[in-house]
């Protein structure tokens, strides 16, 4: 089944979960939910291939996992909090994976989270890119109750 073409799908480096990437995940999802237990971890790393026959899983979706190529996983369908589990069976931390799938250092993207996180420019779909940031900033809603208080 090919998938249908959605307005979002230009934002860079995102792969939107939707409905639709969601039932075509559904292997790879009820997979990573699967390493919950820890039978099925074990079984896993004793012969990841052979486990990977009981899912519903496309060659694409199987070599994605076997390569921990994560970005592909979320490509092919995987939701980033399940496809988490097995970046855990293997002992990373979620910070680990996510500075790996956007190519930086642990350090670096740890920094750039606690400095308010990927800057929208050019980081916004295509359809939108030539248009200005919103500059104002908005206050949160624990920040304007705060104000409130006095």
């Amino acid at each position: 089944m090919v998938r249908k073409a959605q307005d979002y799908d230009d934002i860079p480096g995102t792969f939107v979960f939707d409905a639709e990437r969601s039932r075509e995940g559904y292997g790879i999802n009820m997979f990573c939910m699967s390493l919950m237990k820890e039978d099925n971890r074990k079984a896993f790393k004793a012969n990841e291939a052979e486990y990977l026959k009981k899912f519903p899983l496309t060659p694409a979706q199987a070599d994605a996992i076997l390569k921990r190529d994560y970005n592909r996983m979320l490509e092919l369908g995987g939701n980033i909090y399940f496809t988490a589990k097995l970046g855990a069976t293997d002992g990373h931390s979620f910070r680990h994976l996510a500075a790996t799938m956007t190519g930086s250092t642990q350090e670096d993207y740890a920094a750039m989270m606690l400095a308010g996180g990927r800057s929208v420019e050019g980081n916004r779909s295509k359809s939108g890119r030539d248009k200005p940031a919103n500059k104002t900033k908005s206050k949160s809603r624990t920040a304007k109750a705060r104000s409130k208080r006095g």
